[in-house]
């Protein structure tokens, strides 16, 4: 059960819940208001009414606005770098490989609870504890593919970053456009095609050690 829905199955006032419980309740009922006002218009208020529980209620576990939306992104970002990790290990074969982690981020930015939007299209940016997380998060996703790359290739360290930040990058950017655009192109096609464009490109670099052969001759 996510967490909306536990804010939908706990939200008459009154539920008692186990701490754990009550606290996924409370970021799923967080997550609602943040996505559908910014972090600026939400009020602790609107939150609390959300999750159908009291302002102090609220505040035993999150002692403010920051910190809620704070354990909310850590959760967040865990979520999208599991999402990546998992992709790279699910198959050896490279082009795979590259489709599996361009359809994690578009699952990511597809998934209905819009959490993507407090990662990727925060208000709350200029907040340096938000801007280190979402920094950390991108970062260590281009080096989950850059380790990948790495490994497979002859190139350096520096230049395997380099590469996996411009995948990471083109491919949340267009999983973005491909949903704020309301395209008519269904989700497995979109990635194909993007999928396509990236490969064509990578599948150049030759493989470790040098033997000559290019990094999709034979995988």
């Amino acid at each position: 059960m996510t967490a909306i829905e536990q804010t939908e199955a706990a939200r008459p006032r009154g539920t008692r819940l186990p701490r754990r419980a009550r606290r996924n309740q409370l970021l799923g009922a967080a997550q609602e208001v943040f996505v559908a006002q910014g972090y600026h218009s939400a009020a602790m208020d609107d939150i609390a009414e959300r999750a159908g529980v009291s302002k102090p209620v609220l505040y035993q576990h999150f002692p403010g606005k920051l910190e809620l939306y704070l354990a909310l992104l850590d959760q967040h970002c865990e979520s999208l770098l599991q999402a990546v990790r998992t992709a790279l290990a699910s198959t050896t074969d490279n082009k795979l490989r590259v489709e599996a982690t361009m359809d994690a981020y578009f699952a990511y930015v597809e998934d209905e609870g819009g959490a993507f939007r407090l990662v990727f299209e925060s208000d709350l940016t200029n907040e340096p504890a938000v801007r280190e997380r979402v920094d950390r998060v991108s970062l260590q996703c281009a080096e989950a593919i850059s380790d990948v790359i790495a490994e497979d290739t002859d190139l350096s360290k520096d230049e395997s970053m380099l590469l996996a930040v411009g995948l990471g990058g083109v491919s949340q950017v267009v999983a973005r456009y491909w949903l704020s655009s309301e395209s008519a192109i269904p989700r497995d096609k979109a990635v194909a095609l993007l999928t396509s464009l990236a490969w064509r490109g990578i599948a150049g670099f030759p493989l470790h050690p040098t033997d000559g052969q290019p990094l999709n001759d034979g995988h």
